[in-house]
């Protein structure tokens, strides 16, 4: 069975103004996640199995729960010691799935029971309007 990865974080993380040890921290959190986003390893197995200290992981997931990637869900009020991906930033069985989390995210967020990525808002340079492009071979 092939799995299906969100492209939306994938496709804007270079926008992001994180270290490039926290994005491939952030290629092992989804590689190692359950689909769907949550991940069932604590702190100190994620730091043992990625070969670094438990204050390393810290460090690698302060930047990523900024911007809402990875999730510490609360327990009685206070954040627990659980991580698990933001649903635009999991791993799905299939597109349908994805879909169907989609929905679902998009629908708590707009009930405020998730919060929404802090990500940059995608711009491009609009097309030239006259002719073709000045492309020249270097």
């Amino acid at each position: 069975m092939a799995e299906v990865l969100s492209p939306i974080v994938g496709d804007r993380i270079w926008a992001l103004d994180i270290p490039a040890a926290t994005v491939k921290f952030l290629n092992y959190l989804i590689h190692k996640s359950d689909f769907g986003g949550q991940l069932p390893m604590l702190q100190k197995d994620m730091a043992q199995e990625y070969g670094v200290t438990k204050q390393a992981v810290s460090k690698l997931l302060v930047p990523l729960c900024d911007v809402n990637i990875v999730l510490r869900p609360e327990h009685d009020g206070r954040k627990g010691s659980s991580y698990r991906l933001h649903p635009f930033a999991a791993k799905y069985a299939s597109a349908e799935s994805m879909e169907a989390a989609f929905r679902e995210a998009l629908a708590s967020i707009k009930a405020g029971t998730l919060p929404n990525l802090k990500l940059p808002s995608y711009s491009a340079a609009p097309p030239r309007e006259e002719g073709r492009p000045s492309l020249k071979v270097a």
